[in-house]
């Protein structure tokens, strides 16, 4: 025989064997029933899982700002002398910030002042001719009408003058500073900026579907993440109209006061959305386990392992996404003790 004739003859062999693999793979596998549980018991304080109406949450992005903002300009013209703060700066009322040299209103000033004691001197000796009848009383009300006139110009010289002297209208800081010694000033002309960062307020954008749900007084979560900052704030302005581009309303809250934050930074508004039935279990009842959370459902006396997607946290209660059913029963306490099939007593 030539050694070309083996496959033939184990090719019969080799068909056989395949077919008792095939049939060994569609035979069913028996299935080893669950061992009973071992060990003794745990014993575990339970809660059933409730299903309660809330309201959800929408989430806005805002601004922080201050409640008092100013922006520092002159009223007269003329040449920075003096720029008594630098940017950062705190400041008290009426603190003085930047002198104006105008040397046209302080000779305006002194022609004033020249123009008011000539007019008085007039209506003092026209009063005394008017007590010898050496004058008319037309002539001493003519002077009297000189004399007021006087007295206002006067008093508008001395205005313009104030004006050179520029003083913090509030207590604050300097945010920021367009103006050094030497430049010239003008009427409307931003010298520097000021807001008052002890009191701060969240700018935010509400959605018109939203408005209903708000109202002046309403308490708002505030989240800051940039200073780790979340904490309640008050609803104190809320926009009589939309704005037809983005159909949302300008709503301000105020913080509380004493707050380390600074305005410009970003923030989150919660807003309450519309109610919706939520699953609610303790949160002590959820053992994170890596990137899952696991809950034990107690069936009798045994301790069935379950994988829940969790939510948000509410007052002490976490809200169970998917996993459980409302009634069903889970260990709030000694849950790192048990394992799926472990035997429990329920601690009345």
């Amino acid at each position: 025989m030539t050694p070309a004739a083996h496959p033939v003859r184990l090719l019969p062999a080799l068909l056989l064997l395949s077919a008792l693999l095939t049939l060994r793979l569609l035979l069913p596998v028996p299935v080893t029933a669950a061992p009973a549980p071992t060990g003794e018991p745990v014993v575990v304080p339970v809660a059933r899982v409730e299903a309660r109406e809330i309201p959800s949450l929408v989430e806005l992005t805002g601004t922080v700002q201050a409640a008092e903002r100013a922006a520092i300009s002159a009223k007269v013209s003329g040449v920075v002398s003096r720029v008594d703060v630098t940017l950062g700066s705190t400041v008290a009322a009426g603190e003085m910030l930047v002198v104006l040299e105008a040397g046209e209103i302080t000779a305006r000033l002194r022609q004033a002042e020249a123009q008011l004691a000539q007019a008085k001197r007039h209506l003092e000796r026209d009063r005394g001719l008017l007590a010898r009848n050496a004058a008319t009383p037309d002539a001493v009300r003519t002077m009297a009408d000189q004399f007021a006139i006087a007295q206002a110009a006067h008093q508008e010289a001395r205005s313009m003058l104030a004006y050179t002297t520029i003083t913090a209208p509030f207590a604050g800081v300097i945010t920021a500073k367009r103006v050094n010694a030497g430049a010239l000033a003008t009427p409307g002309t931003v010298l520097l900026e000021m807001e008052d960062n002890r009191h701060l307020q969240v700018r935010t954008a509400l959605p018109e579907s939203l408005i209903a749900r708000v109202h002046i007084g309403d308490q708002l979560t505030v989240h800051v993440p940039a200073a780790g900052f979340e904490a309640a704030a008050t609803v104190a302005e809320i926009g009589p109209a939309s704005d037809p581009g983005s159909r949302t309303a300008a709503v301000t809250l105020d913080l509380p006061a004493g707050v380390d934050l600074r305005s410009g930074q970003f923030a989150r508004v919660r807003v309450p959305g519309a109610s919706a039935i939520a699953l609610l279990v303790p949160e002590s009842a959820v053992v994170p386990a890596g990137q899952m959370d696991r809950v034990f459902v107690i069936e009798g006396d045994t301790a069935r392992l379950r994988l829940v997607r969790t939510g948000q946290r509410r007052d002490g209660r976490i809200e169970i996404l998917a996993g459980l059913d409302p009634g069903e029963m889970v260990a709030t306490g000694n849950n790192r003790l048990l394992e799926n099939g472990r035997r429990v007593q329920v601690q009345p």
